[in-house]
């Protein structure tokens, strides 16, 4: 049996006035304890607290001040998680509140601690129930969408199926709101196909996301292994044909070539603090021979950034990588350019990589 993530997208979950769909929630809610029941493991990701609380306070307008957001989240949160517990419970299903930040995601410990506390919840047959904690998330440190945390938490547990539901069919060729001769994209296996196509249109006026997120958040599943499907969660049986393999809105098919968790946590969770810059050499060494980033190859040292944190790996024609900054950066504007033995002078005992090829990923 599978493991499914299931995300709901707010304008899923709450209609544009904030008042809860129930009776879509309870026909999700009814196929995902179905899942459960045929042995499927499931978790539901959910958006909508915002939206709940705006509508609890009659609030007219989605608030954009950082306070009132986390304010209105307050008021919603554990007002939305007792609709979906209860809708389980109906079903006979045990549902659990999992309240996560990116800072839970983007610290290595805090996100393993989050992977066995899923996974201890599934083993005792538990449908978790997350979302972000928004009342104590920042600006700076946000998932800033829902899709995001959906498949961070897909990557996490290891799933095989990430379902983001939304309010339309699934990715069109063009936005379908404002071009109807746009067509459904059935099936992607190639993400670079996608770059012509208009799929930045926005999200409701109570979320935060849109199409673009989505298509990111499959491309950060499918690089996992994990198929993805974008669809409709106003259609009626379109969660059991995502899982059983039926026509579903668009699938994403995982690709081939796996990154390892901790890569994939590294490239799309821990945030880069800085940057460095490396000449040519260096450059072609880390694209073609994945080799380590040695202090030799580097020309300059951006930002400021402590040994351990994630920083990006830039030559002159852009982005080449992330890794895990042995150095801190006023260390490696002491080092840059300079060969092994040199180093050793400046800082006894110094390790030879300034980036660690393990420690390493491609962009």
């Amino acid at each position: 049996m599978s493991t499914v993530v299931v995300k709901l997208g707010s304008s899923i979950v709450a209609r544009e006035d904030g008042e809860l769909r129930d009776d879509i929630l309870r026909a999700v809610c009814a196929e995902a304890a179905e899942l459960h029941g045929a042995g499927h493991r499931v978790v539901l990701v959910t958006s909508g607290a915002i939206a709940r609380g705006m509508r609890v306070l009659d609030l007219p307008l989605r608030p954009r001040a950082m306070d009132e957001l986390q304010a209105a989240s307050a008021v919603g949160q554990g007002k939305l998680y007792r609709v979906y517990d209860e809708l389980l419970r109906e079903q006979g299903v045990a549902s659990a509140q999992v309240l996560l930040t990116f800072f839970d995601m983007s610290a290595r410990t805090h996100y393993l601690n989050a992977r066995q506390t899923l996974q201890r919840l599934l083993a005792w047959r538990v449908v978790p129930v997350v979302n972000e904690n928004d009342t104590t998330t920042t600006d700076e440190i946000s998932f800033g969408d829902n899709d995001f945390l959906a498949a961070q938490v897909a990557v996490l547990i290891g799933a095989d199926l990430l379902v983001l539901l939304t309010d339309t069919e699934g990715l069109h060729t063009a936005d379908p709101r404002r071009a109807p001769g746009a067509e459904l994209v059935r099936e992607v296996t190639d993400f670079e196909a996608l770059d012509g196509l208009e799929i930045g249109h926005a999200g409701s006026t109570l979320g935060s996301g849109g199409m673009r997120s989505k298509v990111v958040s499959a491309e950060m599943a499918t690089a996992a292994g994990i198929e993805a499907v974008i669809g409709s969660g106003l259609r009626a049986g379109v969660l059991r044909a995502a899982v059983a393999g039926e026509p579903a809105g668009t699938r994403f098919r995982p690709r081939e070539a796996r990154y390892s968790s901790f890569k994939l946590w590294l490239r799309y969770a821990k945030p880069s603090q800085g940057r460095v810059v490396v000449d040519a050499g260096a450059a072609r060494a880390l694209r073609e021979g994945g080799t380590s980033l040695l202090p030799v190859g580097i020309v300059d040292v951006e930002g400021s950034f402590d040994a351990g944190d994630a920083v990006e790996v830039v030559d002159g024609a852009g982005a080449i990588g992330k890794g895990i900054a042995n150095y801190s950066a006023a260390e490696l504007r002491r080092i840059k350019g300079l060969k092994s033995a040199q180093v050793r002078e400046l800082i006894p005992r110094a390790t030879e990589e300034a980036v660690h090829r393990d420690y390493f990923v491609l962009l």
